[in-house]
């Protein structure tokens, strides 16, 4: 099969696409073939950063397809089924063999690209936002990073909860779609100090919740919190340190919580969440943001492009 792999951590050129032997399903696991991968933060940042443990390393936490095989223990997967699946490497592939937990069925109404993008991006933002941020109908969330593929989920999920959105993103398109998916405000955050913002719309109380998946921006975040507000802050899709001082939300009563996916999602919660929202997607409650799709033997440019064009939504290729 064609795959692309590096050998080396670094920028977008170490990527190759090249042929290697076909994964194999083990007796936990289905093996699929993959019709759609979503580019992740953590796909970015593994690439750019961690050292890959063999050659020819395929990168890649989510992507969806058909079920070509399925191993000797599974029978919650067949032959033939549409599936969206979630694994810590992989997906860069023609083919990626996953437990079979961690997939998700595809209803009727959803393709693979949207298919693709919902466990990571939707399941985190609802984590994020009801499991450990605890939202509330008539609070108001502050969400970071809002042009992003948690962001966008972010931003639905809490309107249609009830909640006030205030969404931080730069740009006159990035505001329009915003809107348009909920959030009542917008600050462009190179326009507009985010802080001062929020306590403009706020009257000077701060937000209740904030979910951040920068990192980098865990000092405005906190700045913006009401007194007693929770915090939320996962990933770091900044790059930065997330070294903060913590002496202040001490004092105001106010509560960090930090989110990493990767061991959650065979959770009953998380799955369970996930299948929910593919369902809302496929009656249309719920919209999947894809700012562009790019063929897989092109994925050095498809990283590039997701790491610096400041897309709207998720970046998908498709083998």
């Amino acid at each position: 099969m064609k795959a692309a792999v590096y050998d080396v951590e670094g920028a977008p050129g170490v990527l190759q696409y090249v042929d290697v032997p076909d994964p194999v399903a083990g007796p936990d696991d289905v093996l699929i073939s993959v019709e759609a991968i979503s580019i992740e933060g953590g796909d970015l940042i593994n690439r750019r950063s961690t050292p890959p443990p063999l050659p020819s390393w395929i990168v890649g936490y989510a992507a969806a397809g058909t079920v070509v095989a399925v191993g000797a223990k599974v029978r919650s997967r067949r032959v033939g089924d549409r599936v969206t699946a979630f694994s810590m490497q992989g997906s860069h592939a023609e083919r990626w063999a996953v437990p079979a937990e961690r997939t998700w069925l595809i209803p009727d109404g959803v393709d693979a690209a949207e298919a693709a993008v919902v466990p990571i991006s939707f399941g985190t933002a609802h984590h994020c936002l009801f499991t450990r941020g605890m939202l509330r109908p008539g609070e108001t969330v502050l969400i970071q990073a809002a042009a992003g593929g948690v962001g966008l989920a972010a931003v639905q999920l809490a309107s249609q909860a009830g909640a006030t959105v205030i969404a931080v993103a730069s740009g006159t398109q990035r505001r329009s779609r915003l809107l348009e998916l909920g959030a009542d405000h917008v600050v462009d955050r190179v326009e507009n100090n985010v802080v001062d913002s929020v306590r403009e719309y706020t009257h000077g109380a701060g937000v209740d919740l904030v979910i951040d998946p920068v990192g980098t921006t865990l000092p405005d975040s906190l700045a913006a919190l009401a007194p007693e507000g929770r915090l939320v802050f996962v990933g770091n899709a900044g790059g930065g340190s997330l070294a903060v001082d913590l002496w202040p939300p001490m004092q105001s009563n106010q509560t960090l919580m930090g989110v990493f996916m990767g061991p959650l999602f065979e959770r009953t919660g998380v799955r369970t969440s996930v299948d929910e929202i593919l369902q809302a997607v496929a009656e249309g409650r719920l919209r999947v943001v894809i700012d562009r799709i790019f063929p897989l033997a092109n994925a050095a440019a498809a990283h590039e492009y997701a790491e610096t064009a400041k897309p709207l939504g998720r970046i998908v290729m498709k083998p």
